[in-house]
Order: structure tokens, then C-alpha cells, then sequence
């Protein structure tokens, strides 16, 4: 096992020294994450962002292309050989078709590689022909993310946080019967922990289609070749004094440890450690449509995500990272345009606020960070209708429900994000003196000229910040 860990260490050694010295002297790669959690559109981020970055008319904020240095950019096989590639192709023509729909969401993680070729700037452009620069783009399944804040936890603090949250929900009673039935077992059978470990995984996916936000572990959810194993046949059980050593807290306490040790460690070191910038999507104004405690959920959900970026406090991290910090981290509030310009601001606001101790956290590490209010794919127009003789500003897309037009006025979003988190963090049962509405809206019909990608708002913003510095 040590002879293994160490052959370990020394291969990502070597492999960090070669990516430097190939970036140096040959084509350069930046490995660009996608994460977030579910929902918050991460397919079609990165769908889009790959379609602007190749017809390019709507990026006039990517100062590489608005100086005319971009003389190409084209797909090549990824360089990963064992991870799936991300499924570019169909996922555009799912939002361009005549009738355009929501590409399904992300299952497993895939990569796409993009590359460009740029022409470089300043007084020197003109001596040299373009470079290439190649973008790897890696996107994570958003029910995984949550799994990285287990490092730091042990089986009774993760059961603790679960059950305190399951308690306040309808949708974990059955869940939490099983579990006082199975408090305090010293002997037990695996139908008991696969009975147990199955109510579990009943409460997690009612709570994601509630849109709860911390569903932990996230590989119960999408388990793939690991369906039925030990590692993740576990659930959170009550502490107990002094559980029996072969009873059944000891052992869901020890496949607990199985799973981060064989899931999640696994995955941070072959992905996540690999990572130079990185995309954090939130869809924020689902959860403040939710209620306090949903805004809540995602303020400590992310937290614990971005605990990642302050790897000190957790030795493997710190032994896996060896140094390496992730160099930007773009928090992005999706689904802007469900929202009126003039309210952008607004939910940017909230969500640097919202995400204040997680931006802290990666400042710490070293990390340059921004927060702004974009959508990937633009699916609405803006209009001012009248209501009672007051002009209202509002959004107009079709519905996903019913493909029919339709106007939405979501609300006014607090000027001060404190009127929105102070009540989470105490829990309130709803806003004392507002209402948040949230429509579910399909992708309009496209017309595209030709050079143009997918309409969005500031996604050209978004690629400026995550690697115009490297353009």
C-alpha cells in the first residue's frame, strides 16, 4: 500500500513537470472545469460555450476575437483515452433543432477538447504564425461535487448533517423509520443494510426532484458499474454512545470510509486535481423561488464544494495537489434570462453573497475569482407589459410544459442580498414581504447567420475572464 502511494506521488510528479514543460515549449493545454450542481445547466454551457468559441459574432467581449487574433477553432479526439467524450454534436442539435429541446443531463464525467489557433498580440504579433492552444473541457456530473466535502468528514458528522436536514422534509418519513428501527442493531444481515441503504436512496431521489440541494453520497444516484457493491449499500445512522463493533453503525461507518476511499479519493486524483480553471454554475433563482431554507441548503451545499479550492486543511489534498491551485474560478448564477436586464445586477449581488464563504475560501488558496449573472442559451425576450397602469418589465419565452407563449414577472430581487440571507440562515418558512416566481421555459427556435453560435447573455464575458489572459 505505501509503495503504492508513493509510486503514485511520483507519477503525478513527473506527469505535472511534463504538462508544464509541454505548455512551455509546445502547445499549450488549459483544462477548464465545469461543475456545479443539478440542474444548473452545465451541458448546456459547455455545448454553447464550444459553439460561440468556433462561429464567434456574438463574443465581442473575448478581446481575442474582438482584435481579430482568433484565425481558427476546431474539435480534436481528447486526449484522455478512458474518459467518455463529451457528446458535443448531439447536444447542439438537440438546441437548434426545428423544434429545440434540453439536452439530457450529464451522467458520467466526459471531456471535449477545442482548439484554437490565435495569432499572437503586441508588437511581436507579426513576426511569428499563429499558435495553438488547446482547451480541455471536463464536466463532472453535479450529483458527484457534493461527495468532495465527505473528505473532511467522518461517518458521524455526515450522518448528523443528513438526518438534521431529513428531518425538516416530508419526503425523508419513510427513510427515517427505517432508520430508528435500525438504531442500535448488533446483529444484522446484509437484506438489513440493503433495506436501510435502499429507503436511503428512495429519500435522496424524492429530495432531488423536490430540488433539494445536498444530495450526498452523489454516486447513490448514478452508480454505473458499482450498482450494489458494499461501498454504496450505506446510510446515516443516529450516533450511539457505544455502537457495537459489529454492529450495524460500525458497519455502515466502515463503508462509509470504503466509499470516499474507493470513490471519492479516486476521482478527485484522477480529474479534479488536474484542473487549471474552473466554471462553478449555480441556479440560484430556483432556490430563492424555493423558500429560505432551499437558499440555505445551496449557501453551506456550496460551501462544502469549494472546500475543495482550500486543500491545506485536508492532508490528501494537500499530498494530491502538491501546490497546485486552480488559477480562476468563475461562479456563475445561470438562467439570467429568466430575469429582465435590469435586475442582473441584482442576482450577481446575491451571488457573491450567497457564495461569500466559498469565494473566501478559494481566495485563500491563491485563486482569482468573479461571480456574474449569465445564461448559456438565451430562451426569452424581454418586454414591458402593462399591469394595473404601471409598466412592468418582464420575460416572454415558451413554456416547457405546455409550448405555449408566455410572459413571466418573476419579481423584484432585494437591492441588499441580506434580505434574502439573513432569513435563510435562520430558516424561515418563506420571504416576509416578497414573492419569487420561476417558470420552466424551452429553447426558442433558432435562426442563425452564418458565423454566429447559440443567442446567450454574457457567455462572450464568462470565456474573457476564464482564458482571454491565455489568448
Amino acid at each position: 500500500m505505501v509503495i503504492g502511494t508513493l509510486a503514485d506521488e511520483v507519477t503525478r510528479r513527473a506527469e505535472a513537470v511534463g504538462d508544464r514543460i509541454s505548455g512551455a515549449f509546445f502547445e499549450p493545454v488549459i483544462r477548464l472545469g465545469v461543475t456545479g450542481l443539478a440542474r444548473a445547466g452545465k451541458t448546456v454551457f459547455i455545448t454553447s460555450l464550444v459553439a460561440n468559441l468556433m462561429d464567434r459574432a456574438r463574443m465581442p467581449q473575448l478581446v481575442a476575437q474582438a482584435d481579430g487574433r482568433i484565425v481558427a477553432a476546431y474539435l480534436q479526439p481528447q486526449p484522455d483515452d478512458t474518459v467518455p467524450r463529451f457528446d458535443y454534436e448531439n447536444h447542439l442539435a438537440a438546441i437548434t433543432a426545428a423544434e429545440p429541446f434540453w439536452p439530457e443531463s450529464t451522467r458520467t464525467v466526459s471531456e471535449l477538447r477545442l482548439s484554437l489557433k490565435v495569432r499572437s498580440g503586441g508588437l511581436l504579433g507579426g513576426f511569428g504564425g499563429p499558435r495553438t492552444l488547446h482547451l480541455d473541457i471536463v464536466d463532472y456530473p453535479g450529483e458527484w461535487l457534493l461527495d468532495l466535502g465527505l473528505l473532511e468528514k467522518s461517518y458521524a458528522q455526515w450522518s448528523a448533517d443528513v438526518l438534521d436536514w431529513a428531518d425538516r422534509r416530508a419526503e425523508a418519513r419513510d427513510f427515517l423509520a427505517v432508520a430508528e428501527a435500525a438504531a442500535g442493531q448488533t446483529t444484522w444481515e446484509e437484506p438489513d443494510a440493503r433495506a436501510l441503504a435502499d429507503a436511503y436512496k428512495a429519500y435522496l431521489r424524492a429530495a432531488r426532484d423536490a430540488g433539494h440541494a445536498d444530495i450526498t453520497p452523489g454516486r447513490f444516484l448514478l452508480p454505473g458499474e458499482m450498482e450494489g457493491s458494499p461501498a454504496l449499500t450505506f446510510a446515516p445512522l443516529r450516533p450511539e454512545d457505544a455502537p457495537a463493533r459489529k454492529g450495524l453503525w460500525r458497519e455502515m461507518e466502515r463503508r462509509y470510509e470504503a466509499y470516499k476511499d474507493r470513490v471519492v479519493k479516486p476521482f478527485f486524483r484522477d480529474h479534479f486535481a488536474r484542473i487549471d480553471r474552473q466554471v462553478v454554475l449555480v441556479d440560484a433563482l430556483s432556490a430563492i423561488h424555493g423558500g429560505p431554507p432551499a437558499v440555505e441548503e445551496l449557501r453551506r451545499a456550496m460551501a462544502d464544494i469549494l472546500g475543495a479550492f482550500r486543500p491545506g486543511r485536508n492532508r490528501f489534498l494537500s499530498s494530491l495537489l502538491m501546490g497546485k491551485r486552480v488559477e480562476k474560478i468563475l461562479f456563475a448564477a445561470t438562467k439570467a434570462d429568466h430575469l429582465h436586464h435590469t435586475q442582473h445586477g441584482r442576482l450577481t449581488a446575491i451571488m457573491e453573497a450567497l457564495l461569500r464563504d466559498a469565494v473566501d475560501r478559494a481566495s485563500f488558496a491563491g485563486a482569482d475569482t468573479a461571480a456574474m449573472s449569465i445564461a448559456a442559451l438565451r430562451a426569452t425576450v424581454e418586454e414591458t407589459v402593462n399591469h394595473g397602469g404601471h409598466p412592468v418589465d418582464c420575460v416572454r419565452g415558451r413554456l416547457l410544459t405546455t409550448g405555449k407563449q408566455a410572459a413571466l414577472y418573476p419579481g423584484e430581487l432585494p437591492e441588499d442580498p441580506k434580505r434574502l440571507l439573513n432569513p435563510a440562515r435562520s430558516l424561515a418558512e418563506g420571504w416576509l414581504d416578497a414573492d419569487y416566481n420561476v417558470m420552466a421555459f424551452a429553447p426558442a427556435p433558432l435562426r442563425l447567420k452564418p458565423g454566429e453560435g447559440p443567442p446567450h447573455i454574457r457567455l462572450d464575458r464568462a470565456a474573457q475572464f476564464l482564458i482571454g489572459d491565455r489568448l
